[in-house]
């Protein structure tokens, strides 16, 4: 029987496997960041034994950062202490920092692709739900928690159950103004944001075959929104041409060598899935999420759920989703006043993003009671968009370039959307409170929210194209 491209890279990674319990699967790239590493490390330093291969642990600075003036001392205690112990753990332990001021510096789950550390077949993780965002590149990747940090930087290796197999193909051709975020976002909800729970998601069919990497990174970025431990997309030629010539991209012979295996990475014809689902990209128009998780959405020009349209044992929850985000069942969103905009996070930051909204508001300016935050995802992104000329576009319009950073996507520095304010956002998550305490967040595309930010309001990109 065949193997999909998963197994084929989950079975040559396992160290040990017994009957009953988890296999000890070896790490290729473990990544880290200055919130889940800090009691990690104490741990190694409690137990007095070092981090066993630090050559394979790249570190970065990314969620306390501030993303304006990061040339100066952190004002945020908490912020500042937490970075203050990334550089010190990482200058103690052998591991490479990319912090701040560094050339290399960003969001982790940007820089590990855009400097070809991210590799197809690698099992890579990351102490952060969203490193599933490498499984564009045909690898397993996978976030875990501060004790499973620990058990990488102590070992190189993690115990882990195998998770089921599901497989999501996505037919046909994309509509005018849908992007990759619009496919991730419908696709989440219709299956909801438990839908893939168990899983590991390998995602196919021509409409995912078509997309860059950049979109493809979008579409794994959030495989985590629908419960599913990762996903993953079968790298090829779209793949092989981004990563080289990248600075740590394998050269020469060995590139050689590793292109003839990244060609062998794919779903044998005769594999079986535990799940597969199946998708017209033609049923797919512009998203926008409505409640308090990213499963809430539906097409920009539909109505918000009525009551009656929902069990019995789902409305209590959706009552409060809704009350939170002082919406109506049954209720529209398009005209929908906005107040902030943010363009950034790990979903939606890459020099691609960038481009897109550049392009849509060349020309054009920000409605006057919108605020926009343009979030690069890395250095290389800042200095690519100026290089570009993208950073005078966005000034022209009124929309602000900040330096690189989670940023608004999780608040945990000091751009927070101010309480009661509704934002369009392009990060991953609409919690309560995850853009600040009693922020609103509407999850779009790039350009869904650029047209929110010129229009002031939501509103049907296609009609703005």
């Amino acid at each position: 029987m065949g193997k999909t491209l998963f197994d084929k890279i989950w079975d040559s990674h396992i160290v040990m496997s017994k009957p009953g319990h988890p296999d000890a699967v070896y790490i290729n790239t473990h990544f880290i960041h200055e919130v889940t590493s800090p009691q990690a490390f104490d741990g190694l330093r409690k137990r007095g034994i070092p981090v066993f291969r630090p050559a394979k642990t790249r570190a970065t600075a990314d969620h306390n950062v501030p993303t304006l003036h990061q040339d100066q001392p952190i004002k945020e205690a908490l912020s500042r202490h937490q970075v203050e112990m990334l550089t010190k753990n990482t200058s103690e332990y052998g591991v490479e920092l990319y912090g701040l001021g560094h050339r290399y510096q960003g969001i982790v789950h940007v820089i590990g692709p855009e400097l070809g550390i991210t590799l197809p077949g690698m099992t890579i993780v990351c102490g952060d739900s969203h490193t599933s965002t490498h499984g564009a590149f045909g690898a397993v990747a996978f976030g875990i928690g501060t004790s499973e940090v620990e058990q990488v930087l102590a070992t190189q290796c993690i115990l882990q159950y195998k998770p089921k197999r599901m497989k999501i193909e996505v037919s046909g051709q994309l509509g005018k103004g849908v992007l990759s975020k619009d496919i991730i976002l419908y696709i989440i909800s219709k299956i909801s944001a438990s839908g893939a729970t168990g899983y590991f998601v390998e995602y196919a069919g021509e409409a995912i075959r078509n997309l860059s990497m950049e979109a493809r990174m979008t579409i794994c970025n959030m495989s985590i929104e629908m419960g599913a431990r990762g996903g993953l997309i079968a790298p090829d030629s779209t793949t092989f041409d981004y990563i080289k010539g990248r600075e740590f991209a394998p050269k020469g012979a060995d590139w050689d060598k590793a292109l003839e295996y990244w060609k062998t990475l794919y779903s044998d014809a005769d594999a079986t899935f535990d799940k597969v689902l199946t998708f017209d990209a033609a049923d797919i128009e512009p998203q926008i999420t409505y409640g308090t998780n990213p499963g809430m959405g539906m097409g920009v020009t539909r109505h918000i759920p009525a009551l009656e349209q929902l069990e019995e044992k789902e409305r209590p929850s959706f009552k409060k989703s809704l009350e939170y985000m002082d919406l109506q069942p049954g209720a529209e969103l398009l005209g929908k006043k906005v107040d902030y905009v943010f363009i950034g996070s790990c979903t939606n930051s890459r020099i691609e993003d960038l481009r897109l909204v550049a392009d849509f508001v060349k020309g054009k300016h920000k409605a006057d009671d919108v605020v926009v935050w343009i979030v690069p995802g890395s250095k290389q992104v800042e200095a690519q968009a100026k290089e570009e000329g993208i950073d005078k576009v966005f000034a022209e319009a009124g929309f602000q370039l900040r330096e690189p950073g989670c940023s608004a996507c999780l608040a945990m520095n000091e751009d927070k959307v101010p309480a009661g304010m509704y934002c369009i956002s392009t990060s991953n998550r609409n919690f309560e409170g995850r853009q600040g305490p009693n922020a609103r967040t509407f999850l779009a595309s790039p350009l869904t929210a650029a047209a929110a930010a010129i229009t002031g309001k939501v509103a049907d990109v296609r009609e703005l194209l």
